[in-house]
């Protein structure tokens, strides 16, 4: 199979839209995205409009605004706004999902090994208060065709299995797990699914109801590249009943009737700063701006710019790539020579690059050591001189 051939050069036409150190490769976009300078400008714009009559702002002028802003939000994953509701991250979202729902000891909740950390410890954490069992998924990597994934997990749900917990990107292998084939088969069989979306958004195509999951959430800060605190949480109409936020407030007792107690209870959970949560219109729009074909162009061009930086690397790494190419979004890894356990918090290879090449990219140790991964995102702002220089490093580090 021949390499897949980087898309044109767009990154010296844009990086300067965003606030990045020049002297750094930022290879990391997936970790916690990076907000172009336009949005952030228009959040301070929305901070400095609440600081001129705050009162006014959070009790005339606030809901409105998220009406809006949720309004673009549903129109850009495929949804009824009446679904979704903001939260300050997907990390959120799944902890929301699993306090609202009632479990029992002779329940089980199924998830992949590939889960995201953070979203596993709150699986674990739910069963544990429930006395529930955890039910693990394991999911090959490297990994031939996606109907691996669905196969895995069927293979591990049974008439007691309550909830499948699944990320429609995995965050240490960068694989875009088919997530449409899951819920199908799965709600077929009763069990709903509670998809961690958190790369998904700006990375991928959504159409959130045609999706049918019972719960999906997602973030605006990684691919949409709104400001850090934008994230939300789609529930199924027959599901919103029973889902609270993690902080009850106000809304649990209005006696409105002209909102939903969904909307009603979300909205407002105590005094924040909602201008991320704002700026997620501006967000779409400026990144549909970078391209003549706008979002699936952009789409396009990160995935295309990916599956590229990951040829490459291989290549310099002397291994194949690990996955099939339609596995891939804007994500890649790569499998690393093995190390021992490292004590510190980042691997020393990760280190390494950043301090002695000036390159910020995750080293992942997974599933265990010695075993490590090598993760590289594919922004506009990221063209192949960048991966060029990722690739003379790692061959001199390694």
């Amino acid at each position: 199979m021949s390499p897949n051939a980087f898309p044109d050069a767009r990154a010296g036409a844009v990086r300067d839209l965003w606030l990045l150190d020049p002297a750094v490769t930022f290879l990391n976009h997936g970790s916690f995205g990076a907000c172009p300078r336009a949005v952030l400008e228009a959040q301070q714009r929305l901070r400095d409009r609440i600081e001129r009559e705050p009162v006014r702002f959070f009790v005339r002028e606030l809901e409105p605004l998220l009406d809006a802003a949720r309004g673009a939000l549903a129109a850009f994953v495929g949804a009824d706004p009446e679904d979704l509701v903001f939260v300050p991250n997907a990390t959120a979202g799944v902890n929301t999902v699993l306090r609202s729902l009632s479990l029992g000891p002779d329940d089980e909740l199924c998830v992949t090994d590939h889960e995201y950390n953070a979203s596993r410890n709150a699986l674990d954490a739910a069963a544990a208060r429930a006395g529930a069992r955890v039910v693990v998924a394991p999911v090959p990597f490297p990994i031939a065709a996606p109907e691996q994934v669905v196969e895995a997990v069927l293979a591990r749900v049974g008439p007691r299995t309550r909830l499948v917990l699944v990320d429609h990107v995995t965050s240490p292998t960068g694989l875009v797990f088919p997530v449409a084939s899951l819920v199908s088969e799965l709600t077929r069989r009763g069990v709903d699914v509670l998809v961690d979306g958190a790369h998904a958004p700006g990375m991928l195509s959504l159409d959130l109801g045609a999706l049918g999951a019972a719960y999906y959430t997602g973030n605006c800060h990684k691919w949409m590249c709104a400001p850090k605190g934008a994230g939300f949480l789609h529930v199924r109409r027959d599901r919103q009943a029973s889902i609270r936020p993690l902080a009850i407030s106000h809304g649990s007792s209005s006696p409105r009737t002209d909102r939903s107690r969904f909307l009603l209870e979300f909205d407002w959970t105590g005094t924040s700063d909602p201008s991320a949560l704002l700026c997620v219109p501006e967000a779409i729009r400026a990144m549909g701006a970078l391209l003549p074909g706008g979002w699936p162009a952009l789409r396009d061009h990160n995935r295309a710019t990916a599956l590229a930086a990951r040829d490459l690397l291989c290549e310099a790494l002397g291994c194949s790539p690990p996955a099939p190419d339609a596995m891939i979004g804007a994500l890649a890894a790569v499998p690393l020579p093995g190390a021992p356990p490292a004590p510190l918090r980042l691997d020393p290879l990760q280190d390494a690059l950043l301090e002695r090449w000036g390159i910020e990219v995750p080293v992942f140790a997974w599933p265990a050591p010695p075993r490590r991964l090598l993760r590289i995102s594919a922004q506009i702002y990221n063209d192949r001189p960048q991966y060029e220089w990722l690739a003379g490093a790692l061959t001199a580090l390694l």
